[in-house]
């Protein structure tokens, strides 16, 4: 079992800049990646930024360039810093872990922390 808790989030203007931070806890050595998602209403959640233990990072196409994640395995911490912030960007963000399993993979999620981009 791994426990997510995510901080950091609130309300910025554009062109602003936010930290989004996630704690993890429990079985946090089987943690194969880390990241982040959002999610708007009436929408899927997609995925915004990934990082592997090995470093390698995933970014949506439209954030590169203005999101940064990076990692603290020594704390057991994620973090998601966001720069250049637009209108669109806003949403539910989730912390992600990806935990191996014998046999395959197993998701968990933190509680969500909103961030909202004013116009």
């Amino acid at each position: 079992q791994v426990q997510l808790v995510e901080s950091g989030g609130g309300l910025v203007q554009t062109g602003g800049s936010l930290r989004i931070s996630c704690a993890a806890s429990g079985s946090t050595a089987s943690i194969v990646t880390g990241g982040w998602y959002r999610q708007t209403p009436g929408n899927q959640r997609e995925p915004v930024a990934i990082v592997s233990v090995g470093g390698d990072t995933y970014y949506l196409e439209s954030v590169k360039d203005r999101f940064t994640i990076s990692r603290d395995n020594a704390k057991n911490m994620v973090y998601l810093q966001m720069n250049s912030l637009k209108p669109e960007d806003t949403a539910v963000y989730y912390c992600n872990a990806r935990v191996r399993r014998t046999y395959d993979f197993q998701d968990y999620w933190g509680q969500g922390t909103q961030v909202t981009v004013s116009s």
